[in-house]
């Protein structure tokens, strides 16, 4: 595998960093790329160097965090669903200005339906709706369900300031979860 130079990530991360601290202040449509590059304290050229246009840059920062939360998945496999909740909390506490920004601006739909998805693709394989609880059910209506609800409470978590910590949210929402999944 190729080594990465660390100047390159870097400027990557300032630019990344740069973008949510500017749509955290003002809608999106209104940010330049030279903003982004003047807070990132890099050249435009250089913005242009790693992203096609501010649009190809939030794609990416989205992408990066999709993928991030599924490697979390793979990881927390074998948990039960509370402790896969607090591995997911955590990171969304780590990266609270993304999430909070994300879900609360003009972004908001087309990311939130991104994450919806994510959410979905995830507890796919936990669903059975030919036995136990969910017999008989619709999978889909049990998949948009569920993962409906996780993403409303992690918009609510944020939307409210975090109102409790991360450890009690994934408790309370991984013992609603394995309510309906064993």
């Amino acid at each position: 595998m190729a080594k990465i130079d660390r100047r390159i990530v870097k400027s990557q991360e300032a630019i990344k960093k740069a973008v949510v601290e500017l749509m955290a202040e003002k809608p999106f449509d209104d940010i330049t790329i030279q903003e982004i590059a003047d807070r990132a304290n890099v050249n435009r050229g250089t913005v242009y160097l790693h992203y096609t246009d501010k649009y190809d840059l939030l794609d990416k920062l989205i992408e990066e965090h999709m993928d991030n939360l599924r490697q979390l998945c793979r990881e927390a496999a074998d948990l039960t669903f509370e402790e896969g909740n607090y591995i997911w909390y955590e990171y969304f506490e780590r990266h609270q200005l993304f999430f909070s920004t994300m879900l609360s601006s003009k972004g908001a739909p087309f990311f939130r339906n991104r994450f919806l998805r994510l959410v979905i693709e995830e507890f796919k394989p936990d669903v059975d709706t030919s036995s136990g609880k969910n017999k008989g059910l619709n999978e889909d209506v049990v998949l948009q369900f569920f993962a409906s609800a996780v993403v409303g409470i992690v918009e609510w978590w944020f939307k409210q300031g975090r109102p409790l910590p991360a450890r009690v949210i994934a408790e309370q929402t991984g013992r609603l979860l394995d309510r309906n999944f064993d």
